[in-house]
């Protein structure tokens, strides 16, 4: 399963019951949070999110509504007596604020905290079921967006044709790749005869807070589901720009451009009570579009 649940949508100030950014991406047997602004452990008790299951946090950027409730999760996961090792992927400057929270509160962690230094773009987890990478976006400090992919070989094992051409296991991965398999007495057993074609590897794109820039295309392109941030409607394109944010037909021009299959958007300012004119902002220039609605999971595929 592949899945982002959305945590929290709101810019920096908390309203309208929407809180600011966190999100949960779930793929096979781990579990990713992207932000975790202020609330976002309550958020996660309220959608029966597993922090235990959490060993990879992403760090978009240094403002406060993107990582604020940072300190309060990691202190919660020792308190309840974590032991696995947690990997936090975020800009450099952030290593220095954990570590004086921690020191004056005399925080003795049961478990090894690893801090990764966002400093340029790039892979950041290669693992052999999925890769992450971040990307810049225009913001007003240094500020990363995430992709994450999933890994998959070519064709995918028929088991009952294996056992029935009697293919040991040890050349499955071979297969996987393509291979065709020869017997001890000569005979060729063609890949296709054993394996069928998998299905296209899925892949999140998280553009984090940013202000329209084009060469964000090229990031995300071709990606299974796109978030991108809202924070204004359209008749506020100056606003945007000038705080380093965008627009409704702004996220939904580059999610078009970039041919993703399937956009949602958040990070309403807390101007807005209502939603409704967000979503037909953005629908009008990629109909595939969908509120980041808190407490709602999107299955990406």
């Amino acid at each position: 399963m592949f899945g982002v649940t959305i945590l929290g949508n709101n810019s920096a100030l908390p309203a309208y019951d929407r809180h600011p950014t966190a999100q949960i991406v779930t793929l096979n047997e781990q579990l990713f949070l992207i932000d975790c602004g202020e609330g976002t452990q309550m958020q996660m008790a309220r959608y029966k999110i597993r922090r235990s299951k959490i060993n990879h946090i992403f760090i978009s950027h240094l403002h406060g509504d993107h990582y604020f409730g940072l300190v309060g999760l990691i202190t919660s996961m020792g308190l309840l007596g974590r032991e696995t090792d947690l990997h936090i992927y975020a800009p450099a400057a952030l290593e220095e604020i954990l570590h004086i929270q921690f020191k004056a509160a005399d925080t003795q962690l049961p478990f090894k905290l690893h801090f990764h230094a966002l400093t340029k773009e790039g892979i950041v987890i290669d693992h052999p079921k999925f890769s992450v990478e971040c990307f810049s976006t225009t913001h007003r400090i240094p500020c990363y967006g995430f992709v994450i992919r999933e890994k998959k070989a070519p064709r995918k094992l028929d088991k009952e044709k294996l056992l029935e051409y009697s293919i040991p296991s040890s050349f499955y991965d071979k297969l996987k790749m393509g291979e065709d398999y020869e017997t001890k007495e000569g005979q060729i057993i063609k890949n296709e005869w054993v394996t069928i074609l998998n299905k296209p590897a899925l892949s999140y794109a998280f553009c984090a807070d940013t202000s329209y820039n084009e060469s964000l295309i090229e990031k995300v392109k071709n990606v299974s589901l796109l978030y991108h941030e809202t924070t204004y409607l359209k008749d506020l394109t100056e606003r945007a720009a000038a705080r380093f944010h965008s627009t409704t037909e702004q996220a939904a021009t580059i999610a078009a451009k970039a041919n993703v299959y399937k956009l949602i958007i958040g990070h309403f300012s807390s101007k807005y009570e209502s939603l409704d004119a967000f979503l037909d902002e953005a629908r009008a220039i990629f109909s595939n579009t969908d509120l980041a609605i808190e407490g709602v999971s999107f299955e990406i595929e």
